[in-house]
């Protein structure tokens, strides 16, 4: 056979048999200067630049990504409240009783409110324990208790609890000394200093009755023990009292006391008393009759057989000899005073305090303003202060002069008379 012979030459230089370029016969790498289709390899800083890039595009995606979780959590709040809801739409409604007994057996004898329907009903075994006579409950259309309702009082009465104290003092009120410091040592002290009245072993006075011509100052007394007493103060007018319908006006007060229970210690002031506890009599209308309903209930809540409790009751009046002897008798009101109209030394107190904001003339003589204001309330001077002072702001001056206070003496005493000692208790 014959031997056949390759010429390398002509493999280098027409490739190998099979045309494929040995790669390691030429292992330098391609140019892609000498060929335009491939690309040149990216450059650091166009690689620094898409880095950037990305990372502006993460911090935007992460910015979205927490406000739209805020959304859902929104929408999920939302949506929890309206579900909340919806189940308190599609609930039947509850209905109130009242507990009149506890049967031996553990049922309990109840009253619906509003048909005054009885029934027993055995209570759940985590109420059983907590469940007592006169207490309200709420159950529901198969009459078994759901749970218990705590007192609720009447929006009027909710009202009259102050819950703000007045910005008026003791020093703001001219004279009266003796009768402040019988206030004080009636409703104030039991409530600020109880120790001493136990260490002395007395019993505090439980009411007190304030009673004197319109404008000397009754009111103000209260305002002042509301602002310094350190307890609940509850006030209302006598004439909130009056109802028409039978029996409002009596349900009204079993409340009022009630609540000055519950905020014990408390103070309960009653303005113009009269309106609801004058003297009874049978004159056989059914106004008269609804007013001393509540007059009775008035007398038993403040002393009768249940404990008043730690309550203070001040009242005041125009008309003392009005009002109901059982309303006056010690037990009920321990203490009535009168307030009478100012003296000299008290009205140059009312007049200096009532001055004292007033830019006044140097040559003013305060003892002949004084003198002007005699027989005067300190409603009045205060009015006659005010007064002097408009005039001074008509003629735009710059001091209130004596003339403004003539005038203003005038000007007072010629729109109300003045108080006269015989006719304090019909004025």
């Amino acid at each position: 056979m014959d031997e056949i012979i390759y010429d390398s030459s002509d493999d280098a230089q027409n490739g190998s048999p099979n045309n494929t370029p040995n790669p390691m016969r030429n292992p330098t790498p391609p140019n892609p200067m000498r060929n335009p289709d491939m690309k040149a390899p990216p450059r650091l800083e166009d690689i620094i630049s898409q880095v950037e890039q990305l990372s502006i595009k993460i911090d935007n995606l992460n910015r979205e990504n927490v406000r739209l979780n805020a959304e859902k959590m929104q929408l999920e709040t939302e949506t929890a409240q309206l579900r909340r809801e919806n189940a308190q739409l599609k609930r039947p409604p509850l209905f109130v009783a009242a507990i009149i007994d506890i049967l031996p057996n553990g049922e309990v004898y109840l009253r619906q409110q509003g048909n005054n329907q009885e029934y027993i009903t055995l209570p759940a075994d985590m109420l059983a324990g907590t469940l007592k006579p006169g207490m309200k409950v709420a159950v529901n259309n198969a009459l078994s208790i759901v749970k218990t309702v705590e007192n609720t009082f009447d929006t009027r009465v909710r009202v009259m609890e102050l819950e703000e104290s007045p910005n008026v003092t003791f020093a703001q009120i001219g004279g009266l000394k003796d009768e402040i410091e019988e206030v004080r040592e009636a409703v104030e002290y039991p409530l600020t200093r109880p120790e001493v009245f136990a260490k002395i072993g007395v019993e505090p006075p439980k009411g007190i009755l304030l009673y004197g011509p319109p404008g000397t100052g009754k009111t103000l007394i209260a305002k002042a023990v509301a602002n310094q007493a350190k307890a609940t103060f509850i006030r209302m007018s006598g004439s909130e009292l009056v109802h028409k319908f039978i029996g409002e006006g009596a349900q009204m007060v079993r409340e009022l006391f009630d609540l000055a229970r519950e905020k014990s210690p408390s103070i309960v002031f009653i303005d113009e008393i009269d309106a609801v506890g004058s003297m009874r009599t049978s004159d056989g209308t059914s106004g008269s009759a609804e007013v001393q309903r509540t007059l009775m209930q008035l007398l038993a809540e403040m002393d009768g057989f249940d404990n008043r409790g730690n309550v203070r009751i001040m009242a005041a009046t125009n008309r003392v000899d009005m009002l109901d002897h059982a309303l006056l008798r010690p037990g009920r009101f321990d203490r009535i005073l009168e307030i009478p109209l100012p003296d000299a030394d008290s009205r140059r107190e009312i007049l200096r305090i009532h001055s004292g904001k007033l830019s006044l003339a140097a040559d003013l003589d305060t003892e002949t303003v004084l003198g002007m204001t005699e027989g005067c309330t300190g409603a009045e001077i205060q009015a006659i202060c005010r007064e002097a002072g408009m005039f001074a702001v008509r003629k735009s001056a710059e001091s209130v002069t004596m003339n403004d206070f003539v005038d203003a003496v005038a000007k007072v005493k010629k729109e109300g008379r003045t108080v006269k000692s015989e006719d304090i208790m019909y004025y």
